[in-house]
């Protein structure tokens, strides 16, 4: 199955996204907040993406913030609902610029 951002922008839409509790925990931790979860899938692009994970298929997503600040994020997606993962800001240090390609390790 793969993932894509049509799809989980109308799930998104319909509250279909499931909160684990070590996704919440990672919210909290880098104060990244509901709503910014939220606006990063309604702003976002897939740049990476894990069709193989188990035990259902996820992706990292780029987007954009309540504060539009940008934002990764990991959803799991079965279809049926969206499997919040979880959040982070990126890092200079592992990201180039762009904020999608990865950088190689020195």
């Amino acid at each position: 199955m793969k993932i894509t951002m049509e799809w989980l922008m109308a799930l998104c839409q319909d509250d279909r996204i499931k909160w684990s509790q070590h996704a919440m925990k990672r919210l909290r931790e880098r104060h990244i907040t509901i709503d910014d979860y939220i606006q990063c899938i309604q702003t976002g692009s897939i740049i990476e993406d894990y069709p193989d994970d188990y035990p259902i298929p996820s992706c990292l997503i780029l987007g954009v913030s309540a504060s539009g600040k940008a934002l990764h994020i990991v959803v799991g997606c079965d279809g049926k609902d969206i499997y919040a993962i979880t959040a982070y800001w990126p890092s200079p240090d592992v990201w180039e610029a762009d904020l999608k390609t990865r950088k190689e390790d020195s």
